[in-house]
């Protein structure tokens, strides 16, 4: 491509992931972000302060020289550790051992580092500059300092939004062509509390997992941080569909917290000495799920990320998915010959996949609350393992294949779903797998399922 000139909107994670490929690349990047440098003024924090690093997002992390840097912070999480009504405890692994883990990462941390690796690589970093508007036309995009409400005109060839679901950028496209953009509210909130490090200075419960306290249609979670503490989402609905049902319009204060807590989180409880102040002090976020029909306009915008494809936290994978965008997008910049080949490739390829992660993502929200604790949902689990282990080439978990593979998103949804037909099947009528016939068992895993490919399993 002969002008190889970018404009980024929004120096996140996904915009200063973007900005270090494309620099490392030879292209001259300049990167716009409203708030300040936080390697200055501390993070700002928002939502989803942890954030599950996995396969997909550490290969762009390598990618971009990064991933060193980024897992010196990272705690590894074996899977869900599951926090029964009864009080007692179950680990339900992710993967079949120590090598296929998820790690949590704080998002101000990872931030931070992206962007002192995108500076290193030569892209340029423009701090308090949010868009105002866009002239398309003229190649012309205003930003505003907010310290002083001064403009800015910069003149730009062709504009990324990284500035996340309220993007600025996608609202200017809006104006100009038809997006097909839909939001769909899942009616549930969250709040985010905190478990402190122990006495010792040590972890409280056990560091390398994700706790989950499953409550049917509410629940718990519970992510490590590098400096001992967890972060803990409380997800509600936001109104109650029976009398006495928690949510969060009859849950509204500290007071009403703890009795709720009391009464289904016990063993949470006494984990979180600022139960109260952290429930009125953090605001209730929303969970919604953003779809688009067009990610482009021509060649003079793009949106990447949360931007293009907002989706709930469910499945962990909104960053490692809004990294793989930033793989792809560079990839194609290198092999069109124009950016509007370039945005139309990146689409045609990413949008199929952004939609399979979206609906993976609610599902895996029903199975978080609903399933964990579920006898049948438990005999298909182990089922799904022992296929797993006796046909390795053929049945690999859904999970496995989002998690710790890079599988494109829309062929794993695809075989995920024909895999959880045949855990049903060929669980109904037992109680565990001592009852199981196995040859006819192996026979319908090799007639149903065809091996996957070398290249893209691995």
């Amino acid at each position: 491509m002969a002008d190889r000139h970018l404009t980024i909107v929004g120096a996140g994670l996904a915009g200063a992931l973007l900005a270090t490929l494309l620099a490392r690349r030879g292209w001259s990047v300049d990167v716009y972000e409203k708030r300040g440098d936080p390697r200055l003024k501390g993070y700002e924090g928002g939502r989803s302060i942890n954030l599950a690093l996995a396969e997909r997002g550490r290969h762009a992390l390598q990618l971009a020289g990064a991933d060193e840097a980024v897992m010196t912070h990272a705690v590894m999480m074996r899977g869900r550790m599951v926090h029964f009504a009864d009080g007692h405890t179950d680990l339900q692994r992710y993967g079949r051992d120590d090598s296929e883990v998820i790690w949590s990462v704080h998002r101000g941390e990872l931030n931070i580092t992206l962007l002192d690796i995108a500076e290193q690589a030569g892209a340029r970093i423009h701090f308090h500059r949010g868009l105002e508007r866009v002239d398309f036309d003229a190649e012309k995009a205003t930003f505003l300092d907010p310290r002083d409400g001064r403009e800015h005109e910069v003149t730009f060839k062709a504009l990324v939004g990284a500035d996340g679901a309220g993007s600025t950028l996608r609202r200017q496209m809006a104006a100009c062509t038809e997006l097909g953009e839909r939001t769909d509210f899942l009616g549930h909130s969250y709040k985010e509390l905190e478990i402190p490090p122990a006495a010792d200075g040590g972890f409280r419960i056990e560091p390398n997992a994700l706790h989950i306290w499953p409550r049917g249609r509410y629940m718990c979670i519970a992510l490590p941080n590098d400096e001992r503490t967890f972060t803990v989402t409380l997800f509600l609905p936001n109104e109650s569909e029976r009398p006495g049902d928690p949510s969060f319009e009859n849950v509204r204060n500290g007071d009403e917290a703890r009795v709720l807590f009391e009464r289904d989180f016990a063993d949470a409880l006494p984990l979180i000495p600022q139960l109260e102040q952290d429930f009125e002090r953090n605001p209730a976020g929303l969970l919604a799920t953003l779809y688009l029909d067009r990610w482009h306009l021509d060649g003079r915008a793009v949106l990447v990320g949360d931007a293009a494809h907002a989706m709930v936290p469910f499945h962990g994978q909104g960053m490692n998915c809004a990294f793989e965008d930033c793989v792809a997008l560079a990839d194609h910049l290198e092999r069109a010959d124009g950016c509007a080949d370039a945005f139309a490739a990146f689409q045609a390829e990413r949008l199929p996949n952004a939609r399979a992660i979206q609906a993976m993502a609610l599902e895996n929200y029903l199975e978080m609350r609903d399933r964990v604790d579920d006898d049948d949902y438990l005999l298909q689990r182990a089922l799904e393992r022992a296929l797993a282990e006796r046909h390795p080439d053929r049945f690999v978990p859904r999970y496995s294949m989002v998690t710790f593979r890079r599988l494109p998103y829309a062929i794993a949804f695809e075989r995920g779903q024909v895999q959880r037909e045949l855990l049903v099947e060929l669980t109904r009528g037992h109680s565990s797998l001592d009852t199981i016939d196995w040859e006819a068992v192996d026979a319908t895993v090799c007639e149903r399922l065809s091996p996957l490919p070398i290249d893209e399993a691995l």
